[in-house]
């Protein structure tokens, strides 16, 4: 995270709390050491955030502080909530924290002419409920392979129950209806594949893979468009 997120993160904690928080508090919500708290305290402060407080007793966040309402439309808004909601169901534990933060960060600076879409949205998503085979592959594993773009080492069992080694360069998660899949250059086939988390037994992480991941993402855009 920026320093310039993480400032705007703790403005966020601090919002709407009657009482003092500890900087024991703020740190276990952002991650980071109370060190780090005091030094962001003191800065907001100097640029002039009305925060009041001190080291062991805590701070509070006093009226005065004003950020811009986000300009949305009522049916932009409606598109970013339908997104969340979607994410709050078909995302993992990482993602559904992402989307309640990021709704209530949203919420925070909504005009005053479109809040209620938040109360009374005319799009909602589905029954919830469907569920997702359990994932047997950590996706923070994942996700940093598909950072990192390392090679990745595979055992991997199909639908028809045939067990099998891969090499693969992963490149995204795709979060679908009834799995999570990530998508794939695959060394065996040589070409893109899709492996599903509940049937990938193990991962072992290789080193880098040779082609810029933002290319291969421009031949995977080309050979789904084949498919069409």
């Amino acid at each position: 995270m920026s320093r310039s997120a993480r400032l705007l993160s703790l403005l966020q904690a601090l919002r709407g709390r009657r009482y003092a928080v500890t900087a024991a508090e703020l740190a276990r919500t952002l991650e980071v050491s109370e060190r780090t708290i005091y030094r962001d305290i003191a800065q907001l402060a100097a640029q002039g955030a009305p925060i009041q407080g001190e080291g062991g007793v805590g701070y509070v966040l006093r009226p005065g502080l004003f950020l811009p309402p986000l300009m949305l439309r009522e049916d932009e808004t409606e598109a970013v909530l339908l997104g969340l909601r979607y994410v709050d169901q078909r995302g993992d534990e990482l993602l559904t924290q992402a989307a309640t933060s990021a709704l209530a960060k949203i919420s925070s600076v909504l005009s005053p002419a479109v809040q209620s879409v938040l109360a009374a949205p005319i799009a909602i998503t589905g029954p919830n409920g469907l569920g997702f085979p359990k994932d047997i592959a950590p996706l923070s594993d994942l996700r940093t392979a598909i950072r990192s773009q390392l090679r990745l080492e595979l055992a991997y069992t199909d639908g028809e129950l045939r067990s099998t080694k891969r090499i693969v360069w992963p490149l995204q998660l795709g979060f679908m209806q009834s799995a999570r899949v990530p998508v794939a250059w695959c060394e065996l086939r040589e070409d893109f594949r899709f492996f599903r988390t509940d049937r990938i037994q193990t991962v072992v992480a290789k080193e880098r893979y040779p082609v810029r991941r933002v290319d291969l993402l421009h031949d995977l855009k080309v050979h789904l468009q084949k498919l069409d």
